[in-house]
C-alpha cells in the first residue's frame, strides 16, 4: 500500500519535472512512511511513497527494467502474485525480487493492458515505455485504490490523492458544479467527476492508454455480467460461493507484516474475521468501536462474542465528541472531497487503534452491495410486490418477490419508518429508476435548504438523467440487479474511498476480501429470485457462511452500520458549538449556497441518523479547506 504520483508529457520533458513531482510526493507521505523514490526520463517523471508489506527489503519503487526502458509505479497488492510469478518463471522470466510489483512489471511488458485480466488484487498504477512513448494508467475493478488525473496542455498529471495534484503550480482547486449537484443529492459524485473542476478520477475497472501525442482512449476492462445462469442449483451456488470466499481470504492474508481484522459484530466483518482466523491457524487481533451514548450506538456485545468464538484478541475504542470536533476538519482534508456518511469518523478512530498493533487489516466492505444487504432493497420490492399483485404486472419477466413471500421478512423495516414515509409520499408505482432515485436521495428536501440563487442553479432533472445512465445501464430487467449495480458503481467506491483514506491517514493497509471479481461474477449471474429469495437480505451469503457465524449474529435484525450519535451531540456542548460556528458563520453565509435560516431550523429538527446536517457540514468544511484561498 502506497502513494503514487507523476507527470507524463512531451519527450523533451522529464527531468525538469522532478521538483514538481517531489512536491507532490510530500503530500502523500502518510501513505508511505517507509520509503520514497523518484524516477524521471524521456517524457515522464514518477514518484512513489512506500508502505512496505511484501518483500520489505527489495520492493523499492518506481521500478524499472535493467535497461531503463520500462518504468512502473504501483499502489496496492496483487494477491495472486505468487501464482503469476511461478507461471512467468516457467515461461523463462527471471526475477530480481520477491515483490508483487516486479510480477506486475513483467506481466505488463509481456501482455500490455491484457495483463489486467490476470490480476486478483486492489491496485492503481502507471506504466511507461520510454522506447515507444506508450503509457498506461489503470485502476482495480471496484475502485479500492484511488487514482486521479488532470490534463494541462500536453501533459497529464496523476496521483493517488487530489491534494497532491495541487502541488503542481498550474493546477488550482476550483469547484465543479456538476459534481456538486451530485453531492447535494447522493453525497457522492457519479462517473469520473470529482468536486474539483478539471480533476477526473480513473473509474473502477478502467484504464487509460496514451502515447507521446497524449491520451488516446479510456477502456472499461471489467464490468458486471448479468447473463443469468439458470442451469445450476441453489446448492451449487452456495457451495461455490463458500469456496470463493475462503480462497479470497486465503489470498488476502498474504503479508510479510502483522495482520488483523475489523470486527463490528455484523455479518460481513464477522465472516471475514472468521475465515481469516481459520486460515491463519493462530490468534488474530480484531478491532471494534462503540459509542457511550446508548445501545443504539453500540454493537460491541456481538463483536466480543464473535471474537471469543474464533479465538481472537479483542481490542476496543470509544470515540468521543471532543475527538469528533478535533478530527473532522483534518479528515475532510485527508478525504479530498466531502464524504458519504458520518461513519468516516469512527472508522478513522478504529483504524488509529489498529495501526498501533498491525500494519494490515481486513474488513467486510462490499457485502451489502454484492449480496443485497440494504433495507432499501426490501422497501423497493415491497412496492414492486404490491404493484404486481394489484396490476398483475411482469416488469421483470418473472417477479422474484411476491407479496405472500415478502411478508415474513418485513419486520426488518421497523427502524426505517421515516424512509418509508418519505418514499411513499408520492410517485407510488412509478418506473423502477424513478423509485430507486427516491430511495437513495440523501437530501430529498435539499432545495428548501438552498439560497434562491443556488436553487435556480440546481438542476434536479440533470441529476436524474446522470443517475439513469448508471441505473439503466446493465443488461438486466431484474430490479435487485439494477439496484445493486448502481450501488456497486457509485456508493461502494465512495465507501472504499473512506476505507482507503482513514487507513492511509494512519499508514495502515486495508484489505476487503469480499471484493473479488470471481465472487461478484458468480452473484450477478445467479438467478435473482435465488439471490433475493422472498426479499431476504443477503440470502445466499447467509446460506454459504451459516456454519462459520454464530446464530446470534446470523439472525440479527438490528443492522447498525456504525451510526454516530450526531443528533445527541448537537443538543449541547462542543459539537453543537462546532456545527453552529461552521454552518452559520460568516464564510458559510457569504458563500451563498445554503440558506442560514433553513440551516438553523434543520439543526433543531434533524432526525436521529439524519444525513442532511452531515452533508452540509462536510461540504462547508471542504469549501473552507480547499476552495477558499485555494488551499493556502
Amino acid at each position: 500500500m502506497c502513494g503514487i504520483c507523476g507527470i507524463i508529457g512531451p519527450p523533451a520533458a522529464g527531468d525538469e519535472w522532478q521538483e514538481t513531482v517531489g512536491a507532490m510526493m510530500k503530500s502523500l507521505a502518510h501513505r508511505g512512511p517507509d520509503d520514497a523514490g523518484l524516477t524521471s526520463g524521456k517524457g515522464f517523471a514518477f514518484g512513489h511513497r512506500r508502505l512496505s508489506i511484501i518483500d520489505l527489503e527489495h520492493g523499492k519503487q518506481p521500478m524499472q527494467t535493467v535497461d531503463g526502458r520500462y518504468t512502473l509505479v504501483f499502489n496496492g497488492e496483487i494477491y495472486n502474485y505468487l501464482e503469476l510469478r511461478n507461471q512467468l518463471i516457467q515461461q523463462g522470466s527471471r526475477f530480481r525480487t520477491f515483490s508483487d510489483t516486479e510480477v506486475l512489471l513483467q506481466l505488463l511488458i509481456r501482455d500490455g493492458e491484457q495483463a489486467l485480466e490476470l490480476l486478483n488484487g486492489m491496485f492503481a498504477f502507471a506504466f511507461h515505455d520510454s522506447e515507444t512513448g506508450k503509457w498506461l494508467l489503470a485502476r482495480d475493478p471496484f475502485g479500492i485504490k484511488p487514482l486521479y488525473y488532470s490534463k494541462k496542455g500536453d501533459s497529464l498529471y496523476f496521483s493517488s490523492e487530489i491534494k497532491s495534484l495541487f502541488s503542481a503550480s498550474d493546477i488550482r482547486p476550483r469547484q465543479n458544479w456538476k459534481a456538486l449537484q451530485h453531492y447535494l443529492t447522493f453525497q457522492v459524485s457519479l462517473s469520473e467527476e470529482t468536486l474539483f473542476d478539471g480533476v477526473k478520477k480513473v473509474e473502477p475497472g478502467c484504464y487509460i492508454v496514451g502515447n507521446r501525442s497524449g491520451m488516446q482512449k479510456i477502456v472499461r476492462y471489467w464490468d458486471t455480467n448479468y447473463q443469468i445462469d439458470n442451469h445450476h442449483t441453489e446448492e451449487y451456488f452456495k457451495d461455490r460461493l463458500l469456496t470463493l470466499l475462503e480462497d479470497s481470504a486465503r489470498l488476502q492474508i498474504r503479508s510479510d507484516v502483522p495482520l488483523g481484522a475489523y470486527l463490528s459484530g455484523g455479518l460481513d466483518s464477522s465472516s471475514v474475521a472468521s475465515m481469516a482466523a481459520d486460515h491463519l491457524g493462530s490468534s488474530i487481533k480484531v478491532f471494534t468501536g462503540r459509542f457511550a451514548e446508548g445501545p443504539a450506538y453500540d454493537e460491541s456485545a456481538y463483536a466480543r462474542q464473535v471474537a471469543e468464538k474464533i479465538g481472537a484478541e479483542y481490542l476496543e475504542v470509544v470515540p468521543t465528541a471532543e475527538q469528533f470536533v478535533d478530527c473532522l476538519p483534518k479528515l475532510i482534508y485527508a478525504m479530498d472531497e466531502p464524504v458519504a456518511g458520518p461513519g468516516l469518523f469512527p472508522q478513522y478512530i478504529v483504524s488509529s487503534l489498529a495501526s498501533e498493533h498491525v500494519k494490515v487489516v481486513l474488513g467486510g466492505q462490499g457485502g451489502d452491495e454484492i449480496f443485497g444487504g440494504y433495507a432499501r432493497y426490501l422497501i423497493g420490492y415491497l412496492e414492486q410486490a404490491l404493484k404486481g399483485a394489484i396490476f398483475e404486472t411482469q416488469e421483470e419477466a418473472q417477479h422474484i418477490v411476491t407479496l405472500s413471500s415478502i411478508i415474513p421478512n418485513l419486520p426488518l423495516l421497523k427502524e426505517y419508518r421515516p424512509l418509508m414515509q418519505r418514499f411513499w409520499h408520492d410517485g407510488l408505482f412509478d418506473d423502477m429508476d424513478a423509485r430507486y432515485f427516491r430511495l437513495i436521495d440523501r437530501s430529498p428536501d435539499v432545495e428548501t435548504l438552498l439560497t434562491a440563487d443556488a436553487r435556480r442553479a440546481y438542476n434536479r432533472e440533470e441529476v436524474f438523467a446522470d443517475f439513469q445512465q448508471v441505473f439503466n445501464h446493465p443488461d438486466t430487467k431484474s430490479y435487485v440487479n439494477k439496484m445493486t449495480h448502481f450501488d456497486l458503481k457509485t456508493l461502494l467506491p465512495a465507501l472504499l474511498q473512506v476505507e482507503d483514506r482513514v487507513s492511509m491517514a494512519v499508514s495502515l493497509e486495508s484489505r476487503v476480501p469480499l471484493l473479488d471479481t470471481r465472487i461478484v461474477d458468480l452473484i450477478t449471474t445467479m438467478p435473482p429470485q435465488m439471490k433475493f429469495q422472498g426479499g431476504k437480505t443477503k440470502y445466499i451469503f447467509k446460506q454459504a457462511v451459516k456454519n462459520l457465524i454464530p446464530a446470534y449474529v446470523m439472525n440479527r435484525k438490528d443492522k447498525m452500520g456504525f451510526p454516530v450519535p450526531l443528533k445527541e451531540w448537537m443538543e449541547n456542548g462542543i459539537v453543537r458549538d462546532f456545527i453552529h460556528e461552521t454552518l452559520l458563520g460568516k464564510p458559510s453565509r457569504d458563500r451563498g449556497l445554503f440558506d442560514p435560516k433553513a440551516l438553523e431550523d434543520l439543526i433543531v429538527k434533524e432526525k436521529t441518523f439524519g444525513r442532511q446536517i452531515w452533508g452540509a457540514l462536510c461540504l462547508e468544511l471542504w469549501h473552507q479547506r480547499f476552495i477558499d484561498g485555494g488551499m493556502a
